[in-house]
């Protein structure tokens, strides 16, 4: 079940789950004069039940709250909406940020931050939200076997992956394996480019905005991912390559 989305004009309605009372203080001023209409939660079982009364438009999720923690309110959440999730956490080695990412975060964010950085990813994430009217540019190329003369019945085949770009459906193998959205739209412009080498920074542009203002940590986390549902031995990939200093490559079979 997804929030739904006020009248055009209307404040963004943004649920703060935060039991920091510095960073509660400091958000609310900041963000309100960014236009945000904010609603603070202080443990992760108000956070749950503010979800349930407020409806955001998108949650900044503390991952150490008290009583549950943002990871288990993150799960909750994702299991009835496609909200928008920015988890915010004092931690920022690659662990945290993948099981962030694991349980449907949206983006990652640690601390100390700046208000400027914060509201630019809420910013984007809104946009990259389903039902905000942003659509996704597909890149041009020539790489893979396209199996449909319509482009909104698109299926891509390369070697063992099979993908049906209306209906967000993915076969490995002649398995259906299950994508979040990051890594479908990820794979996707992979394959509609397989191999061809794509840099990091068009990925990034191309899947997250080209306003996006993180580091490239975000990247490799859903490559791993991506790799760990496709490949059969995900450390020696076959599909999804690495290209030192470049970035990455879906290959096509020989």
């Amino acid at each position: 079940m997804s929030s739904p989305r006020r009248a055009e004009g209307d404040q963004v309605r943004v649920l703060l789950a935060e039991d920091e009372e510095s960073f509660v203080e400091a958000l609310e001023v900041g963000l309100a004069r960014e236009g945000f209409e904010v609603v603070v939660a202080r443990d992760g079982t108000e956070a749950l039940a503010s979800f349930e009364e407020t409806r955001p438009d998108l949650v900044l999720l503390d991952v150490m709250l008290p009583k549950l923690s943002g990871l288990d309110v993150c799960r909750a959440i994702r299991a009835r909406s496609t909200v928008p999730i920015i988890m915010v956490t004092a931690k920022s080695t690659e662990i945290d940020t993948v099981v962030g990412l694991e349980v449907g975060a949206d983006d990652y964010v640690a601390k100390p931050y700046r208000l400027r950085e914060l509201v630019a990813r809420m910013r984007a994430v809104l946009r990259r939200a389903p039902g905000s009217g942003e659509a996704r540019e597909a890149p041009a190329g020539n790489g893979p076997e396209v199996v449909a003369e319509d482009p909104d019945d698109q299926v891509l085949e390369v070697g063992e992956v099979t993908l049906d770009v209306a209906r967000h459906r993915v076969w490995v193998r002649g398995q259906e394996v299950q994508l979040r959205r990051k890594e479908f739209d990820l794979l996707t412009l992979l394959m509609e480019n397989a191999g061809r080498v794509l840099t990091r920074e068009v990925l990034i542009d191309r899947v997250w905005g080209s306003d996006y203002v993180g580091d490239t940590k975000t990247l490799d986390v859903h490559i791993k991912r991506l790799r760990s549902r496709i490949e059969e031995q995900p450390s020696t990939p076959r599909w999804i390559v690495t290209v030192r200093g470049v970035g990455y490559r879906f290959e096509r079979p020989h």
